[in-house]
């Protein structure tokens, strides 16, 4: 394998991303109907961006289930003790008037499209995040999945069949 490998070269640059001042419920939707990769694997994320296109965060399925839930339940109290009936629907419907910029997550650090692959899998692994945004001059270039590092450093080579399919 050869070991001079960044950013650049295995970044996607074919991604979805969405205005933070977009309704949640525009998230779901592309979220939803994302992109497969070539590993196989479905993008579950949204590069966002302000109106200067700079990138401001990002927002995942976890983002939108996590603040799918009651507020309440981030203060200790236990969802057995909760009367579920017809609580989903009245979450769903306060979620969907919410923006973008509400729910993504803003405190992402990113990484230079000449970063060496250990520098962005070093990083990742510290903040345990799936997936770094590839940026130059704040505006996003590119996507680092985690499962594409992955996908690099074992299938490429042969170490593992290229394709899900392939895996009995």
């Amino acid at each position: 394998m050869d070991t001079e490998v960044f950013a650049r070269d295995i970044m996607v640059s074919d991604f979805d991303k969405i205005n933070d001042r977009e309704p949640v419920e525009t998230a779901i939707k592309m979220i939803f109907s994302g992109k497969i990769r070539e590993t196989g694997d479905k993008t579950t994320s949204l590069m966002v961006t302000n109106e200067l296109n700079h990138f401001v965060g990002i927002v995942t399925m976890f983002d939108i289930l996590y603040n799918l839930r009651p507020g309440f339940l981030n203060y200790g109290v236990d969802g057995k003790d909760v009367s579920w009936r017809g609580l989903i629907n009245s979450c769903k419907k306060e979620l969907i008037k919410k923006k973008v910029r509400d729910i993504m997550s803003s405190e992402i650090v990113g990484a230079l499209p000449d970063e060496h692959l250990m520098i962005i899998l070093d990083r990742m692994v510290k903040n345990k995040y799936h997936r770094l945004p590839i940026l130059e001059n704040n505006k996003p270039i590119g996507i680092v999945y985690i499962s594409d590092i992955y996908f690099h450093l074992f299938a490429r080579e042969g170490l593992v069949n290229q394709r899900k399919s392939q895996i009995i």
